[in-house]
């Protein structure tokens, strides 16, 4: 198949994925198993039937391993022609920190694939990794895209921005926090800017690859052609949903405050990760934008507009979402106690 002058060819691989059951993997699967390629997700623990017939129509293989050990992943990759390693966490609990799962992990998933003698390799990155960036997400990312790039494999590095769909974390978050709440916080100013990208097409350029000998060896970033503010971003996933909420800004001192409380709370008490952390507001400022063309024309990626996509998974696609500024006023510099000043 011919694609804007590259020559793509097809030939069914038996593919093994690391993170398959999570939100990117399960959209991913479903694409590699239409394309006719045959998937094994390989996992600590299987999902309960009932979970894999919901998620996964079109049933892959599952096999289990300790993915603290090479040896038990080596074993599980053994007779496959590419392993695709999307594990990640956007926020730590106990034991599971960013260095752990993203920088160890990827190390010992690659040992993994050359003792199994798999050569390609496809790695889940992140938008912003650098050697100078200042989160520790960024950080633990960037040592991972090092581990990779020294393997000797056969690598493509993909780094997308903001990913949403149907089952996103950032999307849902803001849902939930508008169907109950008149007010949506709105941290720092609001002015970072994103350059959000459908999980479909995250998935298109997965499968993309396996297929493009000039992928090897090369990092893409993966995002939309919107560059949009937080702000904007918020507004429309509430103008998507048919909510009037009032938007109050959030000072980042305050916030950073705020999310030491909720790292101090929510591991101990709740046993789960805080709804944002320090080092996610770190990685706000830096905010999340990129150059997806390359990706887009090796792989033939088609981007929406953004609000499109949310009024289609929020089912209003036949609402009109033109931008009514009185739908979200921002309230600015609010402290406990204190009402702010409308703008």
């Amino acid at each position: 198949m011919a694609r804007r002058g590259i020559l793509i060819t097809f030939v069914p691989l038996k593919i093994c994925i690391t993170g398959g059951t999570g939100f990117v993997g399960r959209v991913l699967t479903r694409q590699l198993l239409d394309a006719g390629h045959g998937v094994r997700l390989v996992v600590r623990r299987p999902p309960r039937p009932v979970l894999q017939a919901r998620r996964f129509p079109m049933m892959p293989d599952f096999a289990t391993a300790d993915f603290s050990s090479s040896a038990s992943l080596s074993g599980a990759f053994r007779g496959h022609d590419a392993v695709i390693h999307l594990i990640g966490i956007i926020g730590e609990l106990g034991s599971q920190t960013f260095e752990r799962v993203h920088t160890d992990l990827s190390r010992t998933v690659m040992e993994a694939t050359r003792d199994a003698g798999v050569r390609r390799l496809l790695h889940m990155s992140a938008l912003g990794t650098g050697a100078q960036a200042r989160s520790r997400y960024h950080q633990s990312k960037w040592a991972a895209e090092e581990i990779v790039r020294g393997s000797g494999l056969d690598w493509t590095l993909f780094r997308p921005s903001l990913i949403h769909g149907r089952e996103d974390g950032f999307t849902r978050l803001f849902a939930r926090i508008s169907a109950w709440s008149p007010v949506v916080p709105l941290l720092g100013s609001g002015s970072s800017l994103l350059q959000p990208i459908a999980v479909e097409q995250v998935a298109r350029a997965f499968v993309g690859a396996l297929g493009l000998p000039e992928a090897v060896g090369r990092s893409y970033d993966l995002c939309g052609t919107e560059r949009l503010t937080l702000h904007e971003v918020i507004r429309t996933l509430l103008e998507a949903e048919g909510r009037r909420r009032c938007l109050f800004r959030v000072p980042m001192g305050v916030a950073r405050a705020w999310a030491g409380v909720l790292e101090a709370t929510f591991p101990p008490i709740l046993r789960r990760a805080p709804p944002f952390s320090r080092d996610q507001l770190l990685m706000l400022e830096e905010g999340n934008i990129g150059d997806g063309g390359p990706a887009d024309r090796a792989f033939g990626l088609v981007h929406r507009r953004f609000a499109d996509d949310m009024r289609r998974l929020a089912g209003r696609a036949g609402v009109d979402l033109a931008v009514d500024p009185a739908g979200a006023r921002i309230i600015d510099n609010v402290a406990p106690g204190r009402p702010g000043g409308a703008l």
